[in-house]
C-alpha cells in the first residue's frame, strides 16, 4: 500500500462516504480509514431477509450478549440479533461518564449509515440565526442559501421521498413521491389543521420511492427491515451509494481496521501532512501523507482524534486555538410525548410495512408574536405514527380451538402514537473530555462525557407532552397515555457540536467552509461541526455540509496544483 495521497478521509460513515465520493470523482487518490471490519453491501448484511422464526430464540439476545452491550442496549436497538451485530462491544470499547451519555457506535465501513433513521429534514434560517438572535453559543459563519444548493445535490443523489409544503421553518427539498399516511394518521391531520392551524405530512425520508435510477440501488420494497442493510439499496447508505461510486473511479483506497488517532501537524509549512494509525488487529502503528485530510469519524470520535493530536504549536489538541475543541455537546431529546386509541375506523386496515412515520413540523417560536413561548426558547418537531396492534393471539382465553383460530385474524384497536424531538441549547460545559489514565487495548486514552439537559430543555419537554395531548384530544382520541422519559444525552443518535463553526477563531473551531481556522487543509465535516441543533434530524445537513466543503477542498487543491 501506498503511503502518500492526494487526500484522506477519517471515517466511512454518512459524512465519510460522501467526502470520499466527492475527492474521488473530481480525480484525487484518496486514502479512505475505517477503524472496523469490512462490510460488502449485501453480501455482509447476515439477518437482511430472516423471519423471526429463522432466528435463534426468535431473535432475543442471551444474558451473556446483553451484558457485553449495556450501554448500546440502552436504546433497545441490541435486545434484537437482528440488529446487535451493527453496535459495539461496550467491553472491548469503553468509555467514562461523569455523567450519563448514551453513545451508540458502529465500527464497520458503512457506520451508522446501515442504521440511520433516514429522516431528512433541511435546517432553515430560523436554525442558523437563532444563536445569534438569542444570545446562545456563537452565530453560524453560513446561511440558508449558503447550503441550499448543496441540499439540492445531496437530495437529487440520495432519494428522499416527501411532501412539499412551503413552510419556512422546514425548507422544502427535492423529493421523490412521498409515502402514503394511513387513514387514522389523514384524520389526525385534518383535525389539527382544523383545530391548531398546524401541519402533519409523511416524513421525509432517505427511502426511494421512484422508477428513477439511482445507480447500483432498487427503489424501496416496504419490507421496514432497513436497519439489518437493505439488500436492495432501497435506503441510502454509504454501502450502498457513495463508496461504491468512489470505488468505480479506481482513485480509492478503502483501508478497514485502522485506527486514526492523531493528525500530524508540521509547524514549518503550518498545515497538516498525514494521518497516524493503528492497525486494529496487528496494532502496528503506520502513518500516511496527504495533502487534504478530511475528518469524518463521528461528533466525538473526531473530536477526539484532533484532542489527542498535540504538538508545540497546538498543546490542546489541533486547532484548538479557542478551547472550544470537545465542548458545546447537543443531541435532540425525545421521549416526551402522547399515543391515544380512536374508534370509527375498524373497518380500515393498511398494506405493506411502511419505513416511515408522520412528521409535525415546529410550531413554537417561529419569529413572530403567535407561536413565541415565555417559558422557553426554540422549539421541537413531533414524529409518530397510527397502527393497529394487540392481536387476540395474546389474549389466554383464546388461545385454543375454532374461536382461537377466527380471533387471531383480527386486529386489535388503532392507536396513534406521537413523540417530540427537542432543540438542544449548545452549552459549552457539556463536553467530552480524554482520560490517559483509561486507556483502551490499543493504547489510546478513553472518553469521559460530562453532558446533560438543562432547564430549557426540561420546560419544552412539558409542553411537547401537553401539546400531544390537546392534539389528540381534540381529534377524537381517548385513553391517552402520556410519556416523558428524557434519559440522557447521547439517545437521540444525534450527537453534534464538539467542534463547531463560527466566524471567530477565538470562539470556534472550523470556518465557513468546515476549515479548522488555524489549519485550513484539515476539513471537519460530520456532526462536530455544527453550531447548533435545530431540532430536524441532522444527517441530511452533514451531507450536504460535506458535498460542500469537499468542493471547496478540490478547488483549493487543484488551484495548488496548477501554481
Amino acid at each position: 500500500m501506498r503511503e502518500t495521497y492526494d487526500a484522506i478521509v477519517i471515517g466511512t460513515g454518512i459524512t465519510g462516504g460522501w467526502a470520499a465520493k466527492e475527492l474521488c470523482e473530481n480525480g484525487l487518490k484518496t486514502l479512505v480509514l475505517e477503524r472496523g471490519r469490512m462490510i460488502n453491501h449485501v453480501a455482509d448484511y447476515p439477518t437482511m431477509n430472516l423471519d423471526p422464526w429463522d432466528q435463534e430464540l426468535r431473535g432475543a439476545t442471551t444474558p451473556e450478549e446483553k451484558a457485553r452491550q449495556l450501554k448500546q442496549g440502552r436504546t433497545g436497538y441490541t435486545i434484537k440479533n437482528e440488529s446487535r451485530h451493527w453496535f459495539v462491544d461496550d467491553i472491548d470499547h469503553p468509555y467514562n461518564e461523569t455523567k450519563r451519555f448514551d453513545w451508540m457506535r458502529g465500527y464497520h465501513v458503512g457506520g451508522r449509515s446501515i442504521t440511520w433513521g433516514r429522516q431528512s429534514y433541511r435546517l432553515s434560517d430560523l436554525d442558523f440565526e437563532a444563536n445569534i438572535t438569542d444570545g446562545h453559543g456563537v452565530d453560524w459563519p453560513i446561511r440558508y442559501k449558503d447550503i441550499a444548493p448543496w441540499y439540492d445535490y445531496v437530495e437529487t443523489y440520495i432519494g428522499v421521498s416527501g411532501e412539499a409544503l412551503g413552510l419556512p421553518q422546514l425548507p422544502d427539498g427535492i423529493f421523490e413521491p412521498p409515502m402514503e399516511l394511513n387513514c387514522v394518521e389523514l384524520h389526525l391531520k385534518e383535525q389539527m389543521s382544523k383545530n391548531h392551524g398546524r401541519v402533519l405530512t409523511i416524513g421525509r425520508t432517505a427511502n426511494t420511492t421512484s422508477n428513477k435510477l439511482h445507480e447500483g440501488r432498487g427503489k424501496c420494497q416496504f419490507r421496514n427491515r432497513c436497519i439489518r442493510g437493505c439488500p436492495y439499496g432501497g435506503y441510502f447508505s454509504s454501502n450502498a451509494s457513495t463508496l461504491p461510486a468512489a470505488q468505480r473511479t479506481g482513485n480509492m483506497t478503502l483501508r478497514p481496521h485502522s485506527i486514526a488517532y492523531e493528525i500530524i501537524y508540521d509547524a514549518n509549512k503550518k498545515k497538516a501532512t498525514g494521518v497516524k494509525i493503528i492497525d486494529a488487529q496487528t496494532k502496528e502503528k503506520l502513518e500516511f501523507k496527504a495533502d487534504i485530510i478530511f475528518c469524518c469519524a463521528s461528533a466525538m470520535a473526531s473530536a477526539s482524534i484532533l484532542l489527542q493530536s498535540k504538538s508545540d504549536r497546538f498543546p490542546d489538541g489541533l486547532g484548538n486555538d479557542s478551547g472550544e475543541l470537545g465542548h458545546n455537546i447537543m443531541d435532540h431529546h425525545l421521549g416526551a410525548g402522547a399515543s391515544g386509541s380512536i374508534e370509527d375506523f375498524d373497518a380500515f386496515y393498511y398494506k405493506g410495512r411502511r419505513p416511515n412515520g408522520f412528521y409535525i413540523p415546529r410550531f413554537r417560536n417561529l419569529g413572530d408574536n403567535a407561536s413565541k413561548q415565555k417559558d422557553f426558547l426554540r422549539g421541537y418537531g413531533y414524529q409518530g405514527r397510527a397502527s393497529r396492534g394487540s392481536f387476540s393471539e395474546y389474549v389466554a382465553e383464546l388461545a385454543y380451538g375454532a374461536e382461537f383460530k377466527e380471533e387471531i385474524l383480527k386486529p386489535g384497536e388503532w392507536r396513534l402514537g406521537m413523540g417530540g424531538f427537542g432543540e438542544c441549547l449548545p452549552y459549552h460545559d457539556n463536553k467530552m473530555t480524554l482520560d490517559y489514565n483509561k486507556l483502551d487495548q490499543w493504547g489510546l486514552p478513553t472518553i469521559t462525557f460530562d453532558a446533560e439537559w438543562k432547564e430549557n430543555e426540561y420546560t419544552m419537554r412539558k409542553d411537547m407532552v401537553n401539546q400531544a395531548v390537546d392534539m389528540l384530544e381534540k381529534a377524537g382520541f381517548k385513553n391517552i397515555n402520556t410519556r416523558d422519559t428524557p434519559k440522557a444525552p447521547g439517545i437521540g443518535i444525534h450527537e453534534m457540536g464538539t467542534a463547531r463553526m463560527g466566524h471567530n477563531p477565538k470562539t470556534s473551531v472550523l470556518n465557513k467552509n468546515n476549515q479548522i481556522h488555524s489549519v485550513p487543509n484539515v476539513y471537519v465535516t460530520d456532526g462536530a461541526c455544527m453550531t447548533s441543533s435545530g431540532c430536524q434530524n441532522p444527517s441530511l445537513t452533514y451531507m450536504a455540509l460535506t458535498a460542500r466543503a469537499a468542493h471547496h477542498a478540490i478547488k483549493q487543491f487543484k488551484a495548488l496544483k496548477n501554481e
